[in-house]
């Protein structure tokens, strides 16, 4: 079996082409833009580049945005008092905090002094909360991009068996959650599972996001299932130059899978796509407005 690939930079591309197209309509019936502030403390390289890529992607989308950036040395006291300035400006209807923060700064206390309302990334107490309760929220991107990734091969998820490796409060928690929502029965999954290998055998959809490179291996995974591969991780391929890989050893995984998400090209670009979303869907509540058809 060879499997499908998943390509999420097209699918991305797509969803991004028509949050522009609600966004323009949204500005020209409304005279409503919405508007991402991007908050980074410090100089991470890392951060950066994705703040630069994070700024293009909106700009493209019609939305507007700004970075606040902070010195490393700012303290938590500083740094709120910018979150509550932003909470405050009704111009401003999405906030992003990029994380990691300085070891100095408590990133929950950070998280939860953003407005839920605005709280695009999702992370606030109070969406995480909702989104369990099974009420409408923010819900975090990389998660939601992974639930649009399987439903493009599946129009439906009901009576799936899913699998999520990890338990992250930014991946493998909300994914289950929405997984749960769209009827899946979820087990998650993690380095104490006994017989880890077992458990991710019997899962029509597995999501793996452990931040282990290539943990995943294709002995794992139930002949035609649909993988989704969160991983991101730098390692030294020929000639030791650095290369990217998942949390899945692909080849193994793609000779047995029915469909499968590419490290790099899967998950990564769907992330950026949902914040974008997020902001209009946030856009919209905050001006009484209902939400487009995305």
């Amino acid at each position: 079996m060879s499997a499908r690939i998943i390509d999420g930079k097209s699918i991305a591309a797509e969803l991004r082409g028509r949050i522009a197209q609600a966004t323009a309509s949204l500005t020209a019936a409304h005279k409503v833009t919405p508007c991402i502030a991007v908050v980074l403390v410090g100089d991470d390289p890392a951060s950066t580049v994705y703040v630069r890529s994070k700024a293009k992607a909106v700009a493209e989308a019609g939305m507007r945005t700004f970075d606040r950036k902070l010195p490393a040395a700012t303290n938590e006291a500083e740094l709120r008092a910018v979150i509550a300035e932003l909470n405050a400006d009704r111009a401003v209807t999405g906030i992003l905090v990029q994380l990691p923060l300085p070891p100095q700064i408590d990133a929950h206390r950070i998280i939860s002094s953003i407005d839920p309302a605005k709280d695009v990334d999702g992370f606030h107490p109070i969406n995480v909360g909702r989104l369990a309760s099974g009420l409408p929220a923010l819900v975090p991107c990389t998660p939601l991009g992974c639930v649009m990734l399987a439903k493009t091969v599946h129009a439906s998820l009901t009576g799936f068996d899913a699998v999520v490796v990890g338990r992250s409060n930014i991946v493998g928690k909300p994914v289950a959650q929405l997984l749960l929502a769209e009827n899946c029965t979820v087990t998650i999954a993690h380095s104490k599972t006994r017989d880890l290998p077992a458990v991710c055998r019997r899962a029509d959809l597995l999501v793996a996001a452990t931040g282990r490179p290539e943990m995943v291996r294709g002995d794992w995974i139930k002949p035609g299932a649909t993988v989704i591969d969160v991983g991101i991780n730098r390692v030294a391929g020929e000639a030791g130059k650095p290369k990217l890989v998942g949390d899945v050893a692909y080849d193994e995984a793609a000779a047995v899978a029915g469909a499968i998400t590419p490290v790099p090209g899967g998950v990564g670009p769907m992330t950026i796509a949902c914040l974008l979303l997020n902001t209009l869907r946030a856009t919209c509540a905050q001006n009484g407005l209902a939400e487009p058809a995305i």
